[in-house]
């Protein structure tokens, strides 16, 4: 029992380290204000810290799972680990328990937890990264660093395809007949990230609004409040 503790614990606390906060620092940056801190890092300090706060967002939700079930942790364990170490980037200590949204180290922890149902999850969210991506990059008159400037233009495509990947997540593990550990991992995992885009700095947005109503909407299927 202690042990599982002190597992999800640690789980929780590698998610809340401020890697992406200490990799701007270092160069000179103070990203503690910024709205996503993937996209402050690729812009304003450099590709290449940005693609490292990528890979350490990635690597933590599939290291972490990795290393619990090589502890020889059984299944409910390695998968309440990975749904820990998301929750910590969510809701960090370290940073007064404002984080970001959880959908790279989510997308990675579901891959080390199980990879097919990954697979399924994933077509939708590709249909959105294109749908996104594919007229900016593609379209003629721009330098090589215009089209690698990272995120573009506010996209309404790929935060609905965010949504809908991560709910489809537990259904294609029911329909391919996974461990209930990882259905209910899974189901949990989705309800977070909802959580998360929903409730972040809400109460600004909904102080004054006429229509409280369509902000929640809007959050919750575009992950922001106006369109």
């Amino acid at each position: 029992m202690l042990a599982n503790i002190v597992m999800v614990l640690g789980s929780y606390l590698l998610g809340a380290l401020p890697v992406l906060l200490f990799i701007g620092r270092v160069r000179g940056f103070d990203l503690s204000e910024e709205e996503d801190l993937h996209m402050a890092l690729w812009r304003k300090v450099g590709r290449l810290e940005g693609v490292l706060g990528i890979l350490w967002d990635l690597g933590k939700g599939a290291i972490c799972v990795l290393i619990v079930r090589a502890l020889g942790f059984g299944l409910p364990a390695v998968a309440t680990a990975g749904v820990a170490v998301v929750a910590g980037q969510m809701w960090p200590v370290f940073s007064r328990f404002d984080g970001e949204k959880g959908n790279s180290t989510g997308l990675a922890m579901a891959l080390a937890l199980a990879p097919i149902p990954l697979l399924i999850a994933l077509i939708p969210i590709l249909v959105g990264v294109i749908i996104r991506t594919a007229p900016r990059f593609f379209r003629s008159g721009q330098s090589v660093d215009e089209r690698l400037k990272f995120g573009g233009p506010p996209s309404l495509s790929l935060p609905l395809a965010m949504a809908v990947g991560f709910a489809v997540l537990p259904l294609a593990s029911w329909w391919l007949h996974e461990a209930g550990a990882v259905i209910i991992a899974f189901f949990v995992l989705f309800v977070l990230i909802i959580i998360r885009r929903v409730t972040a700095d809400l109460r600004k947005d909904l102080e004054g609004a006429p229509d409280k109503k369509s902000i929640l909407i809007n959050r919750f299927l575009y992950d922001r409040s106006y369109l």
